[in-house]
């Protein structure tokens, strides 16, 4: 590593040292095109973009280690030159997107259906805890302790938990052949059918249907995706189309996103795939084969949750709304006592980014 990166992180560990000392709020900040994301939160900002840069990649060994100030488009163009990509498309929600920051939010892309979550592909991380200290955490680094998947764990902390500085991922080949199809139904026929689909081995890849139209995507060898046409019939979508259409999924540039459709808040439910409907006032947008359920409404934060509860999930209030108040889903007693815990442990001087998950922490 550098003069230059090493003297970054002596500053930036030097920086959290004395605001505990003082007990003074920092706020962890990569791009910024996730602020909106959480609770709103005060405190003297810490950016992460100048500690930027590949630090190592293997492409054969379908790894890579970067900052954290990283842009996701210079990564993923970096991948793509090697026909490989981060599988589980995290969206960027603006151009100033940084590898630390998707790895703080937590969220993936459609393709989560089919190969898992951020989380999964999460090899290990470098970070910064609440006292000032730099600490490694899988990979070649210091072993999980206390029966915690520490680098897993830093997924969709929103900066809680300590200030990353590095991540190790997974990555994977782009798929040889795609193609995407439609289907119209109604809602209450979709989620039949995508569960339905689930079963067999079929190489779907990504789902969404809004408006009484099912959009898939099949992803896979040439053979696979020419069988599952075949079998599964539909409107076949031309390639620069579905391309746009899925790009649109993942950043939420769709029309139906546009914060006038439907009013009231966005909120993202997540529910079993096999669920049923969620019989509430407002627009819906159905992903990842039922299992995520956007929201438009002006419905209670009260009576959607209660709703979600009801069919085994939470919801999210994830745009417009108070986010003042609380966002995520209340947690049950046993899992606060663990959230606590944690960020006593990370974080024993209640600096970083406070009260950004939750109100007490």
């Amino acid at each position: 590593m550098s003069d230059s990166s090493e003297s970054i992180l002596a500053e930036w560990s030097e920086r959290i040292r004395v605001a505990a000392a003082s007990g003074r709020a920092l706020q962890l900040r990569g791009g910024g095109t996730k602020d909106f994301h959480g609770r709103t939160t005060t405190g003297e900002r810490l950016e992460t973009t100048a500690y930027r840069g590949i630090i190592s990649y293997e492409p054969t060994e379908l790894v890579v280690t970067a900052r954290a100030g990283t842009p996701l488009a210079e990564l993923e163009a970096e991948l793509a030159a090697q026909n490989q990509m981060l599988a589980f498309e995290p969206p960027h929600f603006g151009s100033g997107a940084t590898l630390g920051g998707a790895v703080a939010a937590g969220l993936s892309g459609p393709r989560r259906m089919a190969v898992g979550a951020l989380r999964d592909f999460v090899l290990g991380v470098r970070l910064i805890d609440g006292r000032g200290d730099v600490l490694r955490f899988g990979g070649q680094g210091m072993k999980t302790v206390a029966g915690y998947d520490v680098s897993r764990l830093m997924a969709g902390s929103l900066g809680t938990l300590g200030l990353r500085v590095g991540v190790s991922l997974t990555v994977l080949p782009r798929p040889v052949a795609e193609a995407t199809l439609r289907f119209g139904m109604n809602e209450s026929e979709a989620i039949e059918r995508l569960n339905a689909w689930g079963g067999p081995p079929l190489p779907l890849s990504a789902s969404a249907w809004v408006d009484g139209v099912l959009t898939l995507r099949l992803s896979g060898a040439e053979a696979a995706v020419q069988a599952a046409r075949q079998s599964l019939g539909g409107e076949a979508v031309g390639a620069e189309e579905a391309a746009a259409f899925w790009q649109g999924v993942r950043e939420q540039s769709l029309p139906w996103f546009g914060a006038d459709v439907g009013g009231g808040a966005l909120w993202r439910i997540a529910l079993p795939s096999s669920a049923s409907p969620l019989k509430l006032a407002g627009e819906q947008f159905i992903e990842w084969g039922g299992a995520q359920r956007w929201l438009r409404s002006q419905a209670s934060a009260s009576a959607i949750r209660e709703r979600a509860a009801q069919l085994g999930g939470h919801a999210t209030l994830f745009h417009g709304g108070d986010h003042g108040g609380e966002v995520f889903h209340p947690l049950a007693a046993p899992l606060l006592a663990i959230h606590r815990r944690l960020k006593s442990a990370f974080d024993p001087a209640g600096i970083l980014n406070p009260g950004r998950l939750y109100q007490e922490f």
